[in-house]
């Protein structure tokens, strides 16, 4: 059995008030209910956001590209342990720098009759290291500007996950996103 058949996702109301948990796999399904999430846009000094390709053997969007990482924190977990965790144990990164922009994003997206329905809080975090990644859980990786990576969203919808979209769309309106790239001399 895989580490993650025994992961659990946080039942949450429209207002993120727990409503309890559920296990991870058999939640996600074409009636999935609303539940905690993260969403990770990774950078390193060179300005460069990582890519992943989700594994194949992912339940929700396997093999299609989206942001660096994505997970589901535990009960009582922050956003930021939990960013902190999935970057571990996906890309072998031990990550310091972390900031919540989007807090209270959230979205309802569906593809191949499975639901992605989560209050998803976005979050942005800084690397020098190179990803050491775990095949269970990603495929493939790529780093790419920003402004490069704008561009190629817009023009190739299809290849990204729905949830990284709408990311991307609501990151570019936000003044702290702007400013925290600015200052880490990205833009």
């Amino acid at each position: 059995m895989a580490i993650y058949d025994h992961d659990y996702v946080v039942l949450v109301d429209k207002h993120n008030k727990v409503l309890g948990t559920s296990p991870k796999l058999t939640t996600h399904n074409k009636n999935t209910p609303l539940h905690r999430g993260f969403s990770l846009f990774l950078f390193n000094p060179k300005g460069e956001l990582l890519l992943q390709q989700r594994s194949k053997k992912k339940k929700t969007w396997p093999l299609v590209w989206s942001n660096s990482c994505c997970g589901h924190p535990r009960l009582n977990e922050s956003n930021i342990d939990a960013a902190k965790r999935r970057v571990r144990f996906e890309l072998g990164i031990e990550l310091t720098e972390i900031h919540e922009i989007l807090p209270n994003f959230s979205y309802k997206v569906e593809k191949d009759a499975v639901v992605e329905n989560e209050i998803c809080p976005v979050l942005v975090g800084f690397t020098n290291k190179e990803p050491i990644i775990n095949k269970d859980e990603v495929n493939d990786i790529a780093w790419i500007q920003w402004n490069k990576f704008t561009k190629d969203i817009n023009n190739n919808r299809d290849k990204y996950s729905k949830w990284c979209i709408l990311e991307v769309d609501e990151l570019l309106k936000n003044k702290k996103f702007k400013s925290i790239l600015l200052h880490s001399s990205i833009l």
